[in-house]
């Protein structure tokens, strides 16, 4: 553990009032660590695949995700283009480094940028790691392949799926994350649009992220 880490649990520590853990508390601690416990999973999230599927379509539209079903990644340059098109936005968008081999020749009035997000673009285009079926719920990894930013800076949010990463629930979604043996500087977890109740206790659309979510759910 580092020096500066060191100092910043000790002062949590103090200012809680409690001092190092030593012991029997110590090492339950270091085994709930190490196992990765299981929580309580709803019973919605032990279906078979198929209906794990419809499930995560139907709890990420209850969220105001929109969703489209392609059949395989070579489909999905036409589904960003066509979505672009219905919602009357711009035909231009910034695009994770992670998804380098789409042929855009299938959609050429898009305009493309490989990269991480800008305030001045107005849409982009990311990988989910994961889909959570008991809540319509995304995960997403940061890293050069995926940067943070397209999640949260553009009004626009599309993200790219595929249905064998849809899982159950969230602790499969975690255990997969370890499994790929990646250590990302984030982990988000995103359902549905960005929105807040803080204004007047009524549910504002896109203050703190997009206003607009568009899941991509690649695979039959």
């Amino acid at each position: 553990m580092s020096e500066t880490r060191d100092v910043i649990l000790s002062t949590i520590r103090q200012s809680l009032r409690r001092g190092p853990i030593y012991g029997e508390a110590r090492a339950a601690l270091e085994e709930r660590i190490r196992s990765h416990p299981r929580h309580l999973i709803p019973s919605r999230a032990g279906q078979p695949p198929a209906a794990l599927i419809d499930l995560f379509i139907a709890k990420a539209r209850a969220a105001s995700t929109s969703v489209v079903e392609v059949s395989d990644r070579g489909e999905i340059p036409q589904a960003v283009m066509d979505y672009l098109a219905n919602e009357n936005l711009p035909a231009r968008l910034v695009q994770a480094p992670g998804l380098h081999d789409l042929d855009w020749a299938a959609a050429p009035t898009v305009e493309v940028r490989m990269g991480a997000a800008e305030k001045a673009d107005e849409a982009s285009l990311s990988k989910g790691l994961a889909g959570v079926a008991e809540t319509g719920t995304l995960l997403l990894v940061s890293g050069p392949e995926n940067p943070t930013t397209l999640n949260f800076v553009p009004p626009t949010h599309l993200v790219v799926l595929f249905r064998n990463d849809v899982v159950p629930a969230y602790e499969d979604a975690w255990d997969l994350l370890r499994v790929n043996g990646t250590n990302p500087r984030s982990a988000n977890f995103i359902t549905g649009p960005s929105r807040t109740g803080d204004i007047e206790q009524k549910i504002q659309i896109g203050v703190h992220g997009p206003l607009r979510l568009h899941l991509i759910l690649v695979g039959r």
